[in-house]
């Protein structure tokens, strides 16, 4: 038996269909379980993008399971990843990972996405959910985000699904 788990931050654009310049994180948990032959450890650095308003609004709502609640898919491959690979489109969800260790790979399917309200009341100091930061608009970045934030906004300043969606 097997099992996984690890913390990070949900960040989204703000403004009308996530169109504007990126919000405040709010903090989330990835928790899962496996069986089988298994043997070994690793350590994965993973990132979730989500992918259109339906995705974000099962995130936001409350714990969601990778492969049944929501489709999950490698993203693509190669340096250049852009909207116009047909084959992950379906999917809510578009995960890269990095992993050390003896495994060569991770599997999302089976895993469950959730708020960590505790987490976020550490990083904001107060009881805040997950919806209120990303969707609110009325909570600033906490100094321990904005590093994040700025890295987000000169890498990635502009929507550029919005821009495709618009055509």
């Amino acid at each position: 038996m097997g099992g996984s788990y690890g913390r990070g931050a949900m960040v989204c654009r703000t403004g009308e269909h996530f169109k504007g310049p990126w919000g405040s994180p709010a903090m989330y948990a990835l928790e899962g379980g496996s069986v089988g032959f298994q043997l070994g450890g690793e350590a994965t650095d993973l990132v979730l993008l989500v992918m259109n308003e339906r995705g974000a609004s099962s995130i936001l709502e409350s714990k969601v399971k990778l492969g049944a609640d929501l489709s999950a898919a490698a993203g693509p491959k190669g340096r250049d990843a852009s909207a116009d690979t047909d084959a992950t489109l379906r999917a809510e969800i578009l995960s890269y990972s990095r992993s050390r260790g003896l495994f060569a790979g991770i599997s999302l399917e089976g895993s469950s996405l959730r708020p960590d309200n505790d987490a976020s009341a550490d990083v904001y100091g107060r009881k805040i959910t997950a919806r209120e930061i990303v969707l609110g608009g009325k909570v600033s970045i906490p100094e321990s985000g904005q590093h994040l934030v700025r890295v987000l906004q000169k890498n990635a300043p502009h929507n550029e699904s919005a821009k495709a969606s618009d055509k």
